[in-house]
């Protein structure tokens, strides 16, 4: 299947940081902050940009933002959320704590996507990355039903779905690293 032309991007940020104690949007990585680092990678795929968050600072960044329906609901709910909100049938899905991410690593997923599939999703490690993926909007009406059913794993709901993932280069495994603690933040300034 062709790559599409529209793709809406959603930049989840609506989590707690309670590992990290603050923001972890607002973190400062080479005199930007991680969304800062996020949106300037998104731009360069998608059309549309949302923000799911109900922080009103993430206003700043002069896109639009939105908050989760259901309250409380991890990434799922924000993947919900965005899902709704996108313009296009093709969403491009980042966390806003992968400050490492890179136009490579997003140009690999676009160009190897099985576009037949719900769900497309990086793989570094051996491990698959449901927030560095590519999703159909149509996958809300199935997160909003195991929302409903209490199940909030987004790995477990993915089971549900036809999903596909994209080995990267193992050269830029650290490019897909989130970033959740104080300990994490120091290692990664280091070692940049």
């Amino acid at each position: 299947m062709t790559q599409p032309k529209n793709i809406s991007g959603i930049i989840l940020s609506g989590g707690k940081s309670s590992r990290m104690g603050i923001d972890k949007a607002s973190l400062r990585l080479d005199d930007k902050t991680f969304m800062e680092h996020v949106i300037s990678v998104m731009k360069s795929f998608v059309v549309d940009i949302t923000i799911i968050s109900d922080n009103l600072e993430h206003d700043a960044f002069n896109l639009r933002r939105e908050e989760d329906f259901i309250k409380d609901s991890g990434p799922l709910g924000g993947l919900h959320s965005g899902l709704f909100y996108a313009k296009h049938e093709d969403v491009l899905v980042l966390s806003c704590d992968i400050p490492l991410i890179s136009k490579e690593i997003v140009s690999t997923l676009i160009h190897n996507a099985d576009f037949s599939a719900d769900v497309n999703q990086i793989e570094s490690k051996g491990k698959t990355m449901p927030l560095i993926a590519l999703y159909k909007k149509s996958c809300r009406d199935t997160f909003y039903k195991f929302l409903n059913d209490d199940e909030r794993r987004v790995r477990v709901v993915l089971k549900s779905l036809k999903t596909n993932a994209i080995k990267i280069n193992s050269n830029l495994d650290n490019h897909v690293q989130n970033i959740n603690t104080k300990e994490e933040f120091e290692t990664l300034k280091t070692c940049k």
